[in-house]
C-alpha cells in the first residue's frame, strides 16, 4: 500500500468520522465532479501548494458530508479529467495520484494531489499572481506576500529533473531507453519484470510517472540512456559532434562522424572509436610490428567526460565536440567555466558542477574517476607521455581543452615550456614534494647535460609569477624547489 493511503484515510475519519462532519484544509469532498474547470483547477493550485499536498474525496454530499458512494464509471471519468487537468491547466504540472476505499459501507474515490517541489503552482497562461491556497478549510486567492513565502520554499528546478520527452507508454519507454546497459556499467543483473525495471528508472530519476497515463523521460534519462538522442527535440543538438581533419587547419578535407546514443550508453564505444581514428606512432616490439595510440587513454577519457558533464545545457543550438587534427585533438563544450573557477586552479579545488545528477551518474558508471581528481590523472598522464602541456581556453560561450601530439623540448614554444613547468610544480605539489631542476628534465625527456636549459625555463617561470620557492630562505640553487605561485 502506498504510504498516502493510509494518512488520508486518517484525515478522511477525521472530516467524516465526527457528530459534525467538516472539510479540512488537507482534505475537500465532492458528491461528483463539477462541470466548472476552473474551480477544479484552483483546487489543484492550492493543494500543490499546500505543505504535504492535500486530498479531493469523491463520493460524499457537499452539504451534509454523508457518504454517498461512488460508481465505476464515474470513477474513470473523474481520474481521467483530473489528471488533464493537473498536466495542462497548471504550471508546474501536478502530479496526482488515486485509489478506491470502503468507508461506511461505501466506495469513495481518494484523489492525492503533491505537494510540487516547485512553488506556487499557478494557473497556466497567467501570471503567478494566479496561485490559491488552502485556508480555513476551503480554498481562496493567495496573497502576494503569500507568493513569496512560496517562493521561499521552493525547489529550483534541475535541468537533469525536467521532462525531455512527450508522455509515453511503458513499450515505448523501455524502447526508448536502452537501459540494459546501465544495469551493466552498475554491475547489476537486469530485472525480468518491467514493473520493476520502470520502477528502478524513477529512482534513477531517469523518468517520472504520471498515474498510470505513463511516463515523461527526463533529461537525465535521456542524456545516459536514450539510443537516439534526436528522439528528443530538446537534446539533438546536445549529441557529441566528432570531426576529423586531414591536416593541422579546419582548411582541408574532413569528416564528420556524428554521435546519436546517450552519454552513458555510447561512452565506452565514443572512446575506442576515437583511439580507432587517431594518428598512431609505429612501435617494434620482438620483430613485430604494432600500431600504439600516442596520446594517454586516461586523459583523453576524462578530458572528454569533463565536457559532457560540465556543459551549459542552457546554452541553446550547440554541444560537446571533439575535433582531431593531425597534430592536436580539441575538446569543447558550450559554457564558461563556473565564476568562481579559475584555469590555473582545476586541479584538486572544491568539486563542483552545473549538472551534478549527470556527474554523480558518470562516477557510478565508472565513466570518470572521483570527484575533483579528473584534471591531476590527465596531467600526470600526459607528462608520463612526454606531451606538451594541456592549453586550456575559455571564450564567451565555452571552454575548449587542447592535447597535443608528441613534440621535443626544442620544438616546444617559449609559452609552452612555461606552461609544462607550471603544470609540472602543480603534480609535483599535489605529491607532497616539489619541482626541482631533476623532476623537470625528467618531465621533458632529457638528461644531465641539458641541466643549464631547465635552470634557464626555471628562472623564465619566476620571473613570470608561476612558480615560487617552497623555501624562500633556501639559498642553495642546486637543490631548490618550487611550487605553483598559489601555493
Amino acid at each position: 500500500m502506498k504510504p498516502w493511503i493510509n494518512k488520508a484515510k486518517q484525515y478522511l475519519e477525521h472530516s467524516l468520522g465526527g457528530h459534525i462532519p467538516q472539510e479540512l484544509n488537507e482534505l475537500d469532498w465532492k458528491e461528483s465532479l463539477s462541470p466548472n474547470n476552473d474551480k477544479i483547477i484552483r483546487h489543484l493550485s492550492a493543494f500543490a501548494n499546500q505543505p504535504g499536498g492535500g486530498y479531493l474525496v469523491f463520493g460524499v454530499d457537499d452539504k451534509t458530508g454523508k457518504p454517498l458512494g461512488i460508481n465505476a464509471t464515474d470513477v474513470s471519468k473523474i481520474i481521467e479529467k483530473l489528471a488533464n487537468l493537473a498536466r495542462n491547466n497548471v504550471e508546474p504540472v501536478v502530479i496526482i495520484d488515486h485509489t478506491t476505499v470502503l468507508f461506511q459501507d461505501k466506495n469513495l474515490l481518494l484523489i492525492h494531489i503533491k505537494e510540487s517541489a516547485v512553488k506556487p503552482v499557478y494557473i497556466a497562461g497567467k501570471t503567478i499572481e494566479e496561485s490559491y491556497l488552502r485556508s480555513g478549510c476551503s480554498t481562496r486567492k493567495a496573497s502576494r506576500q503569500e507568493i513569496g513565502g512560496l517562493m521561499l520554499n521552493s525547489k529550483t528546478p534541475v535541468f537533469e529533473e525536467l521532462h525531455a520527452s512527450k508522455l509515453k507508454t511503458t513499450l515505448e519507454l523501455i524502447t526508448t531507453l536502452d537501459y540494459a546497459t546501465i544495469y551493466k556499467l552498475l554491475n547489476k543483473p537486469v530485472p525480468t519484470q518491467i514493473t520493476e525495471i520502470t520502477q528502478w528508472l524513477q529512482e534513477e530519476k531517469m523518468v517520472v510517472q504520471i498515474e498510470d497515463d505513463g511516463f515523461y523521460v527526463t533529461n537525465l534519462g535521456a542524456l545516459a540512456a536514450a539510443n537516439n538522442l534526436n528522439d528528443f527535440d530538446g537534446l539533438a543538438r546536445k549529441a557529441i559532434r566528432l570531426i576529423k581533419y586531414e591536416g593541422n587547419t579546419k582548411v582541408g578535407a574532413s569528416k564528420e562522424f556524428p554521435g546519436t546514443k546517450g552519454y552513458g550508453i555510447g561512452f565506452e564505444g565514443l572512446i575506442q572509436f576515437i583511439k580507432s581514428i587517431l594518428p598512431g606512432s609505429e612501435v617494434i616490439k620482438n620483430a613485430l610490428r604494432r600500431e600504439t595510440v600516442i596520446y594517454p587513454e586516461i586523459a583523453l577519457r576524462e578530458l572528454v567526460a569533463n565536457a559532457l558533464v560540465h556543459q551549459d545545457f542552457t546554452i541553446r543550438g550547440s554541444g560537446p565536440m571533439i575535433e582531431i587534427f593531425s597534430d592536436r585533438i580539441e575538446i569543447s563544450n558550450p559554457g564558461k567555466l563556473l565564476p568562481n573557477k579559475n584555469i590555473d586552479r582545476l586541479v584538486r579545488t572544491t568539486p563542483e558542477s552545473r549538472n551534478e545528477l549527470l556527474a554523480a551518474s558518470f562516477r557510478r558508471y565508472n565513466i570518470c574517476e572521483e570527484r575533483g581528481s579528473g584534471f591531476e590523472k590527465a596531467l600526470t598522464a600526459i607528462e608520463l607521455y612526454g606531451l606538451p602541456p594541456l592549453r586550456f581556453q575559455e571564450t564567451e560561450s565555452s571552454f575548449k581543452v587542447t592535447m597535443y601530439a608528441p613534440r621535443s623540448f626544442a620544438d616546444m614554444t617559449e609559452k609552452e615550456r612555461l606552461e609544462a613547468a607550471y603544470q609540472h610544480s602543480v603534480i609535483q605539489y599535489f605529491g607532497s614534494t616539489g619541482l626541482t631542476n631533476a623532476s623537470l628534465r625528467q618531465r621533458f625527456g632529457m638528461h644531465d647535460k641539458q641541466s643549464s636549459q631547465i635552470s634557464r625555463l626555471i628562472k623564465q617561470a619566476l620571473d613570470f609569477g608561476r612558480i615560487k620557492y617552497k623555501d624562500p630562505d633556501n639559498t642553495s640553487t642546486k637543490f631548490n624547489e618550487y611550487v605553483p605561485y598559489w601555493a
